[in-house]
């Protein structure tokens, strides 16, 4: 089985972010999708450009287009977040993102009227029906097929990095959860979920698709939900470990490394090098610690059992990264990182809002639409 590569320039930017529905008067997650898409769509198309349905109708993804650098995808966004914040404000509706809603019931959700979803659930069953989560998906240009397998094998020792930084899922139907990123955990439990196989190369990934697809594992590689994968219709890396993030200044940080660690690799294979391929059993375990920890954890760096402070291993890949940002145009971004770890991570502010009003979870819901119209401060 053979499957084309588009290849991409290279190191292109895409980013798909998605959004909660909430009510203005019960916080509570709520349908509307289908009205306010509607509304979006252009005279004669199907659906928005930028905007798109997902599994539950509480929940619109934007999407920006094929941008060059993290600032025009910043913008990009912003645009048709703009868009759709209208059309949900005439409904009574308020827009904001985090992996998980705090309390809202899952089993309240309504399906979105889509066959692919309807076909998920009914495949699925109670695994797709509880996936009220919602994460931010970045893609990162690549040129050619062959490279596309070296640079995720080698993206995956900066799981914890990403997971801790963006995690923001503390809470779950009402109970705080003890995890930093309970979404990861969630979604962890489909079959095609989780860490990806450390596969040798195009060839490897061809064969392995071929395989899920003749046996009625999947019907197409989009079913293939890896936390970084190869994108084979855009030609991209898709870096997907990311809980939902709460500002564009966080989605600018979380791209910033996604585009720079995809050019120093990309960069290194041009130059003869061979990427590290991590252990799959340091893999496991630090993704395990950014779930639970966030940004506490002390992660593995090696085979021998190192540990580090996953904070000071974001602010020493920052420093690393620094040149190549430079080259991006997203030295801010990537500076921003300092910003983040200094305003705590979102399951931290989600928890002292809690704490802060008693455990009301309502309160959570106001504090993360209030950080989604307004940015994370200073």
């Amino acid at each position: 089985m053979q499957i084309p590569f588009n290849s991409s320039e290279r190191a292109s930017l895409g980013v798909e972010w998605e959004l909660q529905l909430v009510d203005r008067e019960t916080r509570e997650l709520t349908a509307g999708a289908v009205e306010i898409l509607q509304e979006l769509t252009p005279e004669g198309a199907e659906e928005p450009e930028k905007a798109k349905h997902e599994l539950l109708q509480s929940t619109i993804e934007v999407i920006t287009g094929v941008c060059t650098t993290v600032a025009e995808a910043q913008a990009d966004l912003a645009g048709t977040v703009a868009q759709v914040v209208a059309a949900a404000d005439r409904r009574g509706l308020d827009l904001m993102c985090a992996g998980t809603h705090p309390f809202t019931d899952w089993q309240t959700q309504l399906i979105s009227p889509k066959e692919r979803y309807a076909l998920l659930v009914e495949k699925m069953q109670w695994l797709a029906r509880r996936l009220q989560i919602f994460g931010v998906h970045v893609h990162v240009g690549v040129r050619a097929p062959e490279k596309a397998v070296p640079i995720v094998n080698a993206l995956t020792q900066y799981v914890p990095h990403f997971l801790a930084l963006s995690a923001s899922s503390p809470y779950w139907v009402g109970a705080d959860t003890g995890l930093a990123s309970a979404r990861s955990k969630v979604f962890e439990a489909m079959p095609t979920a989780g860490l990806p196989y450390q596969l040798s190369g195009w060839d490897e990934f061809e064969t392995y698709m071929e395989t899920l697809i003749s046996t009625n594992a999947i019907e197409s590689v989009r079913e293939v939900w890896w936390d970084i994968r190869p994108h084979p219709d855009f030609g991209t890396v898709e870096l997907r470990i990311c809980d939902g993030l709460p500002t564009l200044d966080e989605i600018g940080v979380v791209a910033a490394f996604s585009q720079c660690l995809v050019e120093q690799f990309d960069t290194q294979l041009d130059r003869g090098y061979t990427l590290p391929t991590p252990p799959s059993w340091v893999l496991r375990e630090n993704k395990w610690r950014a779930a639970r920890y966030g940004l506490d954890a002390d992660i593995v760096t090696d085979e021998k059992g190192t540990v580090r402070p996953v904070r000071q291993a974001l602010l020493d890949l920052a420093e690393e990264l620094e040149p190549t940002a430079r080259r991006l145009d997203c030295a801010e971004q990537l500076a921003d990182v300092e910003r983040v770890l200094a305003a705590g991570a979102s399951y931290q502010r989600q928890r002292a809002v809690a704490a802060a009003h008693g455990g009301d979870l309502r309160a959570v819901v106001d504090a993360l639409v209030v950080e989604f119209r307004d940015g994370l401060g200073s």
